[in-house]
């Protein structure tokens, strides 16, 4: 399998995987998703928000625009602010991917923040997204077990590669 294939079969995944979470999540009351419970962030909505403003973040590096405006992020705070976001998001980096070439993903990118300096290529930046929303994403599962939703969807990455094609 081809770095490009393997890219695009990830980012196509992550896409589904939080297209699954919102869908269940948007069944849930605005009381449930803001109840505080221990863990990164206090309560699901902000532990979703987080994920978006960090793949905002991460966006910027990989499209190479580096306009992230923390503030513009930080504004957006009602569900469906967050959840929209979060599908335009997710949508953007597939549509992107699957218009690199190979070439294009091993393209090395430099960041220099206030916060660390780094040097990898597009593929890892983009592999250190749909990482971090994997963590973040099971920390919502134990929140919401914390505050007695049990329901959340199955989304295995086999799970999503055996049935994505079957509607």
């Amino acid at each position: 399998m081809s770095l490009k294939t393997l890219v695009t079969k990830s980012v196509q995944y992550n896409n589904w995987v939080f297209n699954k979470y919102l869908d269940w999540l948007a069944t849930k009351s605005d009381e449930q998703l803001n109840q505080e419970t221990i863990s990164s962030f206090p309560t699901i909505l902000k532990t979703l928000h987080h994920i978006w403003q960090t793949q905002e973040y991460w966006w910027s590096h990989i499209s190479e625009n580096n306009n992230f405006d923390f503030a513009q992020t930080s504004a957006a705070d009602s569900r469906e602010e967050v959840f929209n976001a979060l599908r335009n998001n997710s949508q953007k980096l597939v549509d992107y991917v699957e218009n690199l070439s190979e070439e294009d993903l091993e393209k090395n990118i430099k960041i220099e923040s206030q916060w660390f300096q780094c040097d990898f290529t597009k593929y890892e930046y983009i592999q250190h997204i749909i990482i971090h929303g994997t963590f973040h994403r099971g920390q919502i599962v134990t929140m919401g077990r914390n505050i007695g939703i049990t329901d959340a969807p199955m989304t295995d990455f086999n799970f999503w590669n055996i049935y994505k094609d079957q509607k």
